[in-house]
């Protein structure tokens, strides 16, 4: 199954630009971040697609996993599409509506998808691209992929809460790093500084991505869900867990998927979870 939202250009007197493409097969779902001839930039139309796409993934039951990616190999996602400036960005009232709804809105509903996020990177993955990658869960990349934030010489700088996840990511200095300098890094640098899961040969990326979804979507979704869960309060804040978040988290004794796993495990066979 697949679907299409088209990014609008903002004058009236352009064709369409952008898209975001979607594509579901199972209990996975791949996300395609498509603009043709310019490295997947983003327009506004396409944050606004992927904060509604995401906003309808959270309420999917039925969803296991979300791959996102670039179309083709030149690009995850080349940061904004520049050609936008002029007519959403020029003012501070839009550049406000801009990063507090358009980027913020799509970035927090992909953080907070509540199956794991894949991220396939391929190409050059800049700016708002590894603002998306930094909200994933998982970052695979190929060799050729290439990680940064150069916006040093555009005059502005990182919105605040944007850079909030980089931070927590790859940590301040890092992301220092990134901002001060303005250089690309090339994938092994970004997997050693912890911007990427791992770095695959660039022909394998999709194959070992796609693997992974689908790893992801054998185990059981209910626990699946309660890892991520768990994670991100453990990430977000380092204060010992209480008594009443170490209770709660035992729940998935009341689950049918707890007995399946358990029977399966003792029978030698391979569990059918049923996310119940």
């Amino acid at each position: 199954m697949s679907s299409s939202t088209p990014g609008r250009d903002s004058r009236p007197d352009h064709a369409p630009a952008g898209r975001i493409d979607i594509h579901r097969q199972g209990h996975v779902a791949t996300v395609t971040i498509a603009n043709e001839g310019k490295r997947n930039a983003l327009t506004v139309a396409m944050w606004d697609a992927l904060r509604d796409a995401f906003t309808a993934f959270a309420a999917d039951a039925a969803l296991r996993c979300v791959v996102v990616r670039g179309q083709g190999t030149e690009g995850f996602a080349a940061g904004a599409d520049i050609g936008e400036f002029a007519t959403v960005r020029s003012t501070r009232e839009q550049v406000t509506a801009f990063h507090e709804h358009t980027v913020l809105g799509a970035l927090t509903a992909i953080h907070g998808c509540p199956v794991p996020v894949v991220a396939l990177i391929q190409g050059a993955c800049a700016g708002g691209g590894l603002e998306i990658a930094s909200v994933c869960d998982l970052r695979i990349a190929g060799h050729g992929a290439r990680l940064g934030i150069p916006i040093r010489t555009l005059g502005f700088s990182l919105a605040l809460a944007e850079m909030q996840w980089l931070v927590r990511l790859a940590g301040p200095a890092v992301a220092a790093e990134l901002l001060f300098e303005g250089r690309m890094l090339g994938a092994q640098e970004a997997l050693a500084k912890g911007l990427l899961t791992r770095v695959v040969d660039d022909a394998l990326a999709e194959q070992d991505a796609l693997a992974a979804a689908e790893r992801i979507a054998e185990g059981a979704p209910l626990a699946t869900r309660a890892h991520k869960r768990l994670l991100r309060r453990l990430a977000a804040d380092p204060s010992p867990a209480t008594r009443a978040e170490r209770l709660a988290s035992y729940a998935f004794a009341d689950t049918e998927d707890y007995r399946i796993g358990v029977r399966a495990f003792l029978d030698k066979t391979a569990p059918v979870f049923t996310g119940r």
